[in-house]
């Protein structure tokens, strides 16, 4: 799994905007090959971080190399960002908990323990 971090600051009286952009690109990156997830999110400070996750490379390529996607990116930079970073990385461990399911394993202990002693 391919994984970009993308970290912005926005120029002041323009976040409305720019999120309607965010969200046609949102829905575009949805049709990339490979897609897996895309989430952004404003920091208190006013940066914004933005992960997407692609299954691999290729699906990547083509969501950088997309068209309409890189018409977005010059329009941002001229209109929106103050700045931005941009870091790809290549998913090495992973680790996952929900404590739902934490607690329907607990109730299931809890009832073969009753289960048990009747």
């Amino acid at each position: 799994m391919l994984i970009t971090v993308f970290r912005s600051r926005l120029k002041s009286g323009v976040r409305d905007e720019y999120v309607a952009l965010v969200d046609r690109m949102t829905a575009l990156a949805a049709t990339m090959p490979g897609y897996i997830s895309h989430k952004g999110f404003f920091a208190d400070d006013g940066e914004r971080v933005t992960i997407v996750e692609f299954e691999h490379e290729e699906g990547l390529r083509a969501w950088r190399t997309n068209r309409e996607h890189i018409e977005a990116q010059k329009l941002a930079r001229q209109k929106y960002y103050t700045e931005y970073h941009v870091q790809v990385c290549t998913l090495d461990r992973e680790s996952k908990f929900k404590a739902q399911d934490a607690q329907q394993t607990q109730e299931t202990s809890g009832e073969r323990a009753l289960a048990a002693q009747a």
